[in-house]
């Protein structure tokens, strides 16, 4: 009776003289398994990470993505700890992110005050944290994960769609690159108006379970979610009136609701931005690119900061002071009766002294006649590109700010709307703002595009085409067109279902003449935000944790 009960207790917990139950991954492997491939979990889940960098753009070979994924459930699955899990997490964003996010290093062979060697310290060091996302996702797939392989697959869906959200305000948020932006050239990124962004990276979590569960032979559970996932391919698109073809030269009378555009690319370099003696320079190449196309009344698209001069002078309270500045006429020099400038520039903002104490990235709607119509400032700012943090303490040590200026620069308010008079309502995200999925548009009033300026000529060959993508997402989950134009490229017309109209590639000067796409209805992400996508997540980990629950229960009785 003794030795039936020793038995019993051995296959009930694993511990004794009997044989563990190793089909509970909570349970410790024998001593032969932990001397084997799991031992070098954390440096396979590094290398896997390097190679899911390359399902982003430029390079684009999405598959890699899910299959990325698939193989982090294996090694998930075969975890024995909790530190484990997370360490193997942690590597695994530490491979993608340290790959994906190679642009930054570019940006500081532009700073002369700063080693460029800098550079790739920075790319590392913000890695390290960054990696900190997936590994929470990880540790929490392996805690709720041990019922079912699809319970684990459901807890990492969850948590990655979770911990990426958390990614984008935590220490005013670092965006770049989710997961799901991989699948933006796929028709599923039709999904984004429901899911968003945080929600497709769920999607692509859940592809790659899918394989995993099929290459595991869990033919049922693998298949029924790989039929779900298809499923989403075949959504109806959004409303015809919104998809109507746009490309190719304006039509010599643009109909009153699509005004005709044009984008302006000049090709000016970082390295030539704010070398002395470029102003007249700048002002020849965009007034030169600006002349032509389509008879007024039309809406003209410069750059971020397309000239380096200040439009106007700030108050304390961002108000303008009544001077005119040269840059404005000489802007608009080459601008004809009708049409409307919209470009990048810069306002200096004095205190009560008049003494300049920062300044603002700006846009600016400025008329023929030089006068501004409306103005955004970019309100999320870079930190260390357009801010210093801990500045005393910083700038002692050598470091400085990427971006030049004087002091830091001064943010804006957030996502607001311009009135653009007849040419309908316009909002703006400068550069980097349009990455923080639900944080573009002022949802009390809704614009009728989106224009994103940005100057990507600091982020070599990789940054532009990954905001590019990026831009794809914003416009498909507001279901609103996004309008780009930047100094060395990639500039474009993204229409309100996220689809590329008009493009010019990079490091090359030209002009896209088009009309304006129209904008959808409001999509379900547009009226309820990240509401959607959390609760999906939410849903999945709930199900993993009652599936975590119910073997508890089982186990104990």
């Amino acid at each position: 009776m003794e030795a039936v009960t020793r038995s019993s207790r051995s296959e009930a917990d694993g511990r004794g003289r009997g044989t563990p139950v190793q089909s509970d991954p909570s349970m410790p492997l024998a001593r032969g398994e932990r001397e084997g491939v799991w031992r070098y979990s954390p440096v396979i889940a590094l290398v896997i990470g390097l190679l899911s960098a390359f399902a982003f753009e430029p390079v684009g070979w999405w598959p890699l993505m899910p299959l990325a994924l698939a193989a982090l459930c294996e090694i998930l699955r075969g975890q024995r700890s909790l530190w484990r899990a997370l360490l193997t997490g942690w590597a695994f964003g530490l491979g993608q992110f340290v790959l994906g996010l190679n642009w930054i290093a570019t940006a500081f062979t532009y700073q002369a005050a700063m080693p460029a060697w800098l550079g790739w310290v920075a790319v590392v060091l913000l890695s390290l944290y960054l990696a900190v996302y997936p590994a929470l996702a990880a540790g929490l797939a392996w805690r709720f994960g041990k019922a079912s392989k699809l319970a684990l697959v459901l807890a990492l869906a969850g948590g990655w769609a979770v911990t990426e959200y958390l990614r984008a305000l935590v220490f005013t948020g670092f965006a770049w690159n989710p997961v799901g932006v991989a699948l933006a050239g796929t028709p599923w990124l039709n999904s984004v108006r429901f899911l968003g962004t945080y929600g497709l990276s769920a999607l692509a979590v859940l592809l790659g379970g899918a394989v995993w569960l099929l290459a595991r032979k869990q033919w049922k559970v693998g298949g029924a979610l790989a039929a779900a996932l298809a499923l989403l391919l075949v959504l109806p698109p959004a409303p015809d009136r919104a998809l109507l073809p746009v490309s190719g030269p304006a039509p010599a009378v643009a109909p009153t609701d699509s005004p005709a555009i044009r984008i302006v690319q000049p090709n000016i370099g970082q390295q030539d931005k704010w070398r002395e003696g470029l102003v007249d320079e700048t002002y020849l190449r965009l007034g030169g690119l600006s002349v032509g196309g389509a008879p007024p009344p039309r809406l003209l698209f410069w750059p971020e900061v397309a000239v380096p001069e200040a439009f106007q002078i700030l108050d304390r309270q961002n108000r303008p002071l009544p001077l005119l500045l040269p840059a404005l006429p000489r802007a608009v020099q080459s601008i004809r009766p009708g049409d409307l400038l919209l470009t990048g520039a810069f306002a200096l903002v004095a205190d009560y002294s008049g003494t300049i104490t920062g300044n603002t990235n700006s846009v600016f709607a400025v008329d023929p006649g030089a006068r501004v119509l409306g103005r955004y400032d970019k309100a999320h700012l870079v930190p260390y590109g357009e801010y210093l943090p801990m500045r005393p303490l910083l700038s002692a040590i050598g470091l400085s700010q990427l971006a030049p200026g004087i002091g830091d620069t001064i943010p804006g308010p957030g996502p607001r709307s311009i009135d653009l008079g007849p040419f309908g309502k316009m909002g703006v995200q400068v550069c980097y703002e349009i990455i923080f999925s639900g944080q573009v548009v002022d949802r009390q009033d809704r614009p009728k595009f989106i224009f994103n300026p940005s100057n990507d000529a600091w982020f070599g060959a990789w940054g532009p085409p990954q905001h590019f993508a990026q831009a794809r997402l914003r416009a498909a989950e507001e279901g609103l067109p996004v309008i780009r134009s930047t100094p060395t490229g990639i500039s474009g017309v993204i229409d309100a279902r996220g689809q590329v109209l008009s493009s010019l590639p990079w490091r090359q000067a030209g002009v896209i003449d088009t009309v304006l796409p129209p904008p959808a209805e409001p999509t379900p992400f547009a009226r309820l935000g990240n509401l959607l996508p959390m609760l999906l997540a939410f849903a999945m980990l709930l199900t993993a944790v009652v599936l975590d629950a119910r073997r508890r229960y089982r186990r104990a009785i």
